[in-house]
């Protein structure tokens, strides 16, 4: 079982994001996508995600086309996202916050183990489960957006930009806990800013430029790349 796509074309209006793409997912691994801002990153995760449709291209998940389903369809087969910026609703609480992920699932007894698992990775949602969302810390609200996503039960979890805007202690809590989730059997795909971080979490790593993927290698081997140390991890690693 695999995540493939396949000459991925994706456009907003005129403009195409993304030029051709090609990549594959492993189950187990955790993968990164490397990248400046608008390098087609984003586009790449919700294209997986069906909140956008390619124009032209394929996306194969077990041998299976995700391009054409809804995106619910696609939570259903196994794949969510937790989104830039977070986006939790901020008027609900933690736990209204959390059920919501589980909305395409009736397995109540399933949900609840989940929700056990999510309290064990992020005790701070435990103490602030009847808090309102939009009362939460960055760093509170961000593991409330993956909290959110893994009550889907995926297989795959995407990750955009997880630490963004956040203090360096909790950047290497929340590195840890996405750790924790791919040791429990969930496949990442890591979008990141901090490339050093994602680098050295991640199995393998893509590098996009304005829509294009121009390399492709193993995290290590990325990490030792001069190329992409000058790019992209501000200068020689010691």
């Amino acid at each position: 079982m695999n995540l493939e796509l396949k000459n991925l074309h994706v456009a907003y209006g005129n403009v195409e994001a993304l030029h051709g793409i090609n990549l594959h997912i492993n189950m187990g691994e955790i993968v990164t996508i490397l990248g400046a801002n608008g390098a087609g990153k984003t586009t790449t995760l919700m294209s997986i995600s069906g909140l956008v449709k390619p124009n032209k291209g394929e996306i194969l998940f077990d041998n299976q086309a995700l391009h054409s389903l809804p995106s619910h369809e696609i939570v259903k087969r196994g794949i969510t996202q937790s989104p830039e910026g977070r986006r939790v609703f901020g008027t609900m609480s933690v736990i209204e916050n959390l059920n919501l992920g589980a909305f395409t699932s009736q397995n109540i007894k399933k949900n609840t183990q989940t929700l056990e698992w999510i309290f064990r990775l992020f005790p701070r949602l435990m103490e602030r489960k009847h808090q309102l969302a939009g009362t939460l810390s960055g760093g509170e609200q961000q593991m409330l957006a993956i909290g959110r996503a893994l009550m889907g039960n995926p297989k795959i979890l995407l990750l955009d930009e997880p630490s963004l805007g956040l203090a360096p202690i909790l950047v290497r809590s929340i590195f840890s806990t996405i750790k924790a989730i791919n040791d429990a059997g969930v496949t990442v795909i890591l979008v990141e800013q901090n490339a050093k971080a994602a680098l050295k979490l991640a199995d393998r790593g893509y590098v996009m430029e304005v829509g294009k993927i121009v390399m492709e290698d193993k995290a290590s081997n990325l990490l030792k790349n001069p190329d992409i140390q000058k790019a992209y991890l501000g200068g020689t690693i010691k």
